[in-house]
């Protein structure tokens, strides 16, 4: 293969086709990066920032055209598309507002006199990053990852090549150095062999268990930091004091968020028995609501899948739950329309044998599981591979973070779902990953965390 094909979902025809690099021109990209680490880790920090600051106004002054691009190469549609470039701004100036104050020495504690702390990049980070969020999985690791000294090569998902040359773009047009953001059009295997190269010295990946599983193991062999965040199977738990209206109201945002495609959405629907049939309907009449489209209508609440392989993952396990004896409370499934349209399903009566409860659904669909209590639902919640986010539903706050703090994830909202913060950790335990993005910890992933000691 040597070009990669980019393919609108929502008509599943091709758009362009983009030539891949060889091997000589990755590795004079390599090079490229390693060179001017050496500069710009000496920049000064307030002058990195104004280039941050910079690249923030050039996404809010150009959103609509970048939400566009993602609508039509990955479908997500567009009310969904353009907030994810404003949020990738709002990124970019958190980290220029605190990065200086996160590089700033510190004295050891007290008893070791003339010791101190120092932050130091690491060099090269190369970011393996998948299309779900084209622009946001991106940019919220590159603006801790720069700011902190360090340069980024990406490795993007070949189905969003696009975006990716875009983002590119933006950092020359803004005017970062040459070398501080490249994009590597390669394909997986080439960007593991990567990681060998003495040129990288850290790996932030985002993806499926078994390709992080890969990454891990070169990583480990090659002693270089890595970060993974490997996606979810989210626990949305609804007890029977919760304000119920709510719960569905949300519940339904957040399962249905980008098409079902989103690794921190509810997952797991569990609901106590004493409330499961309010929650039940109510959540079936919202997500009756929801329109169904062109990704570009302002109007469309859900547009298309990615890919026709991702459609037939979803359509594969929902089949699996329905010959276990899965109840169709809305019968939704692929639609007879161009493209790899996917209409919302809802199921009721699972069980925790089915691969709606054990894997993670990356699709508009919504498991409904009864529980009789709190303790259940924990023991329930916590019976998973995954732990990546979670959300609980209790008007008692005492009650709720109870539950919270028994829960085996990286986050967990308190009615709410979660979504990432640019001052919060975000990561998971279990087979969601390793590490943290975002705040003071994911700025300090890829940092020399350097003791120095005078006499």
């Amino acid at each position: 293969m040597t070009s990669i094909q980019s393919i609108n979902p929502a008509t599943g025809k091709v758009i362009s086709e983009v030539e891949m690099h060889t091997e000589e021109q990755v590795s004079r990209m390599l090079k490229k990066s390693a060179g001017t680490f050496r500069e710009w880790k000496r920049t000064d920090v307030a002058e990195r920032n104004e280039l941050l600051k910079g690249f923030a106004k050039m996404l809010r002054k150009n959103k609509q055209q970048y939400g566009e691009l993602i609508s039509t190469e990955m479908g997500k549609v567009i009310k969904q598309a353009v907030p994810e470039v404003s949020k990738c701004a709002d990124m970019f100036d958190y980290f220029a507002d605190n990065s200086e104050k996160m590089l700033e020495p510190e004295p050891a504690e007290a008893g070791s006199c003339n010791s101190f702390i120092h932050y130091e990049p690491v060099g090269t980070v190369l970011a393996i990053k998948p299309w779900n969020f084209p622009f946001w999985q991106v940019l919220s690791a590159a603006a801790h990852v720069l700011a902190g000294g360090n340069v980024m090569l990406l490795k993007h998902s070949g189905y969003v090549p696009l975006c990716a040359l875009e983002m590119e773009n933006i950092f020359v047009e803004t005017g970062f150095p040459e070398g501080v953001f490249q994009t590597l059009l390669i394909d997986g295997r080439a960007a593991s062999s990567l990681i060998s190269r003495n040129e990288v010295k850290a790996v932030s990946f985002t993806g499926g268990h078994d390709a992080g599983q890969k990454v891990a193991e070169l990583a480990a062999r090659n002693f270089k930091k890595f970060v993974l965040e490997l996606g979810g199977s989210d626990p949305f738990i609804v007890l029977g004091d919760a304000n119920v209206e709510m719960a569905a109201k949300v519940g339904v945002a957040s399962r249905f968020l980008n098409s079902g495609q989103t690794c921190i959405a509810a997952k797991r629907f569990i609901v106590t028995e004493s409330v499961t049939e309010e929650f039940t309907e109510r959540f079936v009449e919202l997500t009756g609501k929801l329109t169904i489209g062109d990704p570009l209508d302002p109007k469309t609440d859900i547009g298309p899948m990615v890919r026709e392989e991702q459609l037939r993952i979803i359509e594969d396990q929902v089949q699996d739950a329905i010959s276990r004896g899965a109840k169709v409370l809305v019968p939704g499934g692929r639609m007879k329309s161009e493209g790899y349209m996917y209409s919302p399903t809802v199921l009721a009566g699972v069980s925790t044998d089915m691969r709606v409860m054990r894997e993670e659904t990356f699709g508009p669909v919504a498991p409904i599981i009864t529980i009789k209590d709190e303790k259940e639902a924990m023991e329930l919640a916590n019976d998973s591979e995954f732990g990546l986010g979670a959300s609980v539903w209790s008007q008692d706050r005492e009650r709720a973070m109870k539950v919270a703090l028994e829960l085996e994830t990286g986050m967990v909202g308190i009615n709410s779902f979660c979504t990432p913060q640019a001052c919060l950790p975000f990561g998971g335990v279990k087979k969601s990953g390793m590490g943290r993005e975002l705040s003071r910890h994911g700025f300090l992933e890829f940092m020399n965390i350097k003791s120095i000691k005078m006499m």
